[in-house]
Formats: structure tokens, C-alpha cells, sequence
């Protein structure tokens, strides 16, 4: 993994949180804009793929808003999906969405019983979480044999070029929408910096498989810079 130096929110929770209390009212249509409107398609591919069972239980981790509770929910009968994010007002307006179970919890620390869930699914919330192996652990460990993690968010693109090009396209997005919307570029030129110190798309599907996952799948978009994965926990 990278060595770069994690940027001050990632390394701090309270900061972290302060941060996302000021995104949430626009995270939805930020997630849209950074993805070119592809995020929702991105989602219904993640979670068809999944192929789960009738009446999942389904972890909707860094949940923000809560479009994967709300998705599983419509797509899977009977599904039970529980929304955590780290940011109590992100579970406000997912309440107000209709998600019926939202817990304020720290990826690092789940307050779950072991094996309790058949699916975690992760959206744009790995690069926030400043221990990446702590949180694949707490993750492997909720889950229960032979189900799934799923997941999509940024990534570094592997190839110097590329990356140096989507960084740039980012800062340049982060800076613009972050000035237009809050008066302040560094609340979504932070995307581009936390991506700093994350990983590239084939270095965490190795992370899972040295995390107790076999049958990893991956999938890349934008140059390796959007990453969908699907990871099955060892029975």
C-alpha cells in the first residue's frame, strides 16, 4: 500500500465527521456529478450481481445516505438492511429517505455479532477509513460464511499516466464544486488526497483474499480510477 501520509481527516475522526456533517446535504448529487450519473447504474450492477437469497440480512457500511439499504430493500424479498455511517446527519436524511434501521458506527469498531449479515456492501467508503485491513477485518468478521462483501469507490489508477490525469481531473472537480456549493475547495478536494494513500484496484482485491475472501471479483471503470468489487467469505 502507499506510504503517503494520510490527510488530516482521515487521520481524525472528529474531523472526518465535521466534514461529512457539512457534505451531506449534497452528497447524493456530488456522488452523481463525480461519476458522470453512472454511480446509480454502478450500484443496481454491484448488488444484481450479488444474487442473494430471499430475506438478506444486508450491512449498508459508510452508508451515507442509505442508497444500498434502499436498493437491497426494492430488489431482494424481504431484505433487512442496516445503514451505518460515522456522521449522525448522513442517518438523518436517510431516515427521511424511508431506511427504517440506521446505526451511528466506526468501521473499525462494528457493533455487531459475529456472521449476523449476508451481505456488507460498501459504497465510497474505503478510502475514508484510515486502517483498511482493521475495517476488511471487522467487515469479514460480520459477515457469515459464504457471504458476500460488495463495494465501489475511487481508486488509483495503477498506470502513472492515467493516475496523474484523474488526480488532476479531481482536484480540478473538487475545487470547483466545493467553492460553487460551500464557499471552500478543500471539502471535496479531499477526495483526490485521500486517494493519495489508498490502494489501487488489484492490490485490494489482494487485501480480501488475505482477508479470509476467495472468489474476488473486480471490475474497473474511468481508467481504474472507479472500482467495483464482489468477494465471497471462506465457508
Amino acid at each position: 500500500m502507499p506510504q503517503t501520509e494520510l490527510p488530516v481527516e482521515k487521520a481524525d475522526s472528529r474531523l472526518m465527521r465535521s466534514m461529512f456533517h457539512t457534505i451531506a446535504p449534497r452528497y447524493d448529487f456530488i456522488t452523481r456529478a463525480f461519476s458522470y450519473r453512472m454511480d446509480k447504474r454502478w450500484k443496481r450492477v454491484l448488488l444484481e450481481r450479488a444474487r442473494l437469497a430471499d430475506a438478506p440480512a444486508v450491512l449498508d457500511l459508510a452508508s451515507g445516505t442509505g442508497d444500498f439499504s434502499l436498493m437491497a430493500e426494492r430488489q431482494y424479498p424481504g431484505a433487512r438492511a442496516v445503514a451505518a455511517d460515522l456522521t449522525e446527519r448522513m442517518l438523518q436524511l436517510a431516515r427521511l429517505r424511508g431506511v427504517k434501521r440506521a446505526v451511528c458506527a466506526d468501521a473499525g469498531r462494528l457493533p455487531f455479532r459475529d456472521g449476523v449479515f449476508d451481505c456488507v456492501c460498501i459504497g465510497y467508503g474505503l478510502r475514508n477509513f484510515p486502517d483498511l485491513a482493521l475495517a476488511v477485518r471487522e467487515i469479514e468478521r460480520v459477515t457469515r460464511p459464504g457471504g458476500l462483501l460488495v463495494s465501489l469507490d475511487f481508486f488509483l489508477p495503477a498506470n502513472l499516466l492515467p493516475r496523474r490525469l484523474y488526480l488532476g481531473y479531481l482536484y480540478a472537480q473538487g475545487a470547483f464544486w466545493g467553492l460553487l456549493l460551500h464557499g471552500r475547495p478543500r471539502v471535496y478536494t479531499y477526495i483526490p488526497d485521500s486517494l493519495k494513500s489508498f490502494v489501487a484496484i488489484p492490490e485490494f482485491s489482494g487485501l480480501l483474499r488475505r482477508s479470509g475472501y476467495r472468489r474476488v471479483d473486480e471490475r474497473s471503470f474511468l481508467l481504474g480510477g472507479i472500482g467495483l468489487h464482489w468477494a465471497v467469505k471462506e465457508p
